[in-house]
């Protein structure tokens, strides 16, 4: 990847042509056009995997309670809640997705990945991976480098963000960086990689960005959650050589034609969608109302 690709066909064709991996075009994508000597990408990396981990266990830990009071704690009770709906593998996914996002949400430490607002899809999904594979974190950072690659042609052919291409931009592309680091991690070949970012996004398709009081917290914070779910269901599948029909580079052109097509008010604006509901709009009123408040007297507005 000594150039940012136009596509994942053109990525596995680098790949072929030049006898190696995905992750390692990513590297040399990293190399050659940011000026990075290969072992401070991997410190690097290594680094934003702590903090992705630290982030899960400050939210499970933590008060997490957010100014505007939609956020109180969630993933503690999610994780501590003594009824698993499928397993308790699945719980602490959950949780651990709700609690990294709930960390950014409470103004804590994240890694943007590929945005603050998707932050807590893959700290939750690989660290939950990791623990149940017994991965060691060389693989988990190769997933990374994976992610990143995906993510790298989805902001190119689309968009990774929620005031361009609505939530589907968002979260909808961590969780298809997700699945395909996932597969990647647990042995899959380039074809079923590419085959669950194509299947996640054709589960996210069309999701708007409506925060509500312009926040990112609802329903920011549970999208995390679902989009994790979303992500481990089409690594699933992938790994399982289904297929998702339409290739993944096709997936990505709708994602960018739905985005671009999609109005105003469901990109980021907090103009439509949850946030125009009268819950909604009681919300925001309150906040500002709050935020006025805060403000030194000589700020006030007149």
């Amino acid at each position: 990847m000594s150039f940012l690709f136009n596509s994942f066909k053109e990525w596995k064709q680098y790949c072929l042509d030049h006898d190696m991996n995905l992750y390692e075009a990513v590297i040399e994508y990293e190399t050659a056009q940011r000026g990075k000597e290969e072992q401070a990408i991997w410190d690097g990396l290594l680094s934003a995997y702590q903090v992705m981990k630290d982030a899960v266990e400050t939210g499970l830990r933590e008060e997490m309670t957010s100014r505007s009071g939609m956020i109180n704690n969630g993933a503690k009770k999610v994780y501590k809640h003594p009824v698993a709906v499928l397993s308790p593998e699945f719980q602490k996914l959950i949780a651990r997705a709700l609690a990294a996002k709930e960390v950014n949400s409470c103004m804590g430490r994240v890694v943007a990945a590929p945005t603050a607002g998707a932050s807590g899809i893959l700290p939750g999904t690989l660290y939950t991976l990791q623990e149940i594979h017994e991965l060691p974190d060389r693989s988990i950072l190769e997933g990374l480098l994976i992610g990143a690659g995906i993510a790298l042609i989805i902001e190119e052919k689309a968009s990774l963000a929620g005031a361009v291409g609505g939530c589907q931009a968002e979260t909808g592309s961590a969780a298809a960086m997700a699945a395909g680091a996932m597969v990647y991690c647990l042995g899959g070949n380039v074809d079923q990689i590419f085959n669950a970012v194509a299947i996640t996004i054709q589960c996210m398709l069309g999701l708007v960005c409506d925060p509500v009081a312009g926040l990112v917290e609802v329903p920011c914070v549970v999208r995390n959650a679902s989009a994790a779910a979303i992500a481990n269901s089409s690594a699933q599948i992938a790994l399982a050589d289904v297929s998702a029909v339409i290739p993944v580079d096709e997936c990505v052109d709708a994602m960018g034609e739905i985005g671009a097509s999609m109005e105003s008010k469901y990109k980021e604006t907090a103009m439509g969608g949850l946030a125009a509901t009268l819950t909604g709009q009681n919300i925001s009123k309150r906040v500002l109302i709050q935020d006025i408040e805060m403000l030194p007297d000589e700020d006030l507005p007149e």
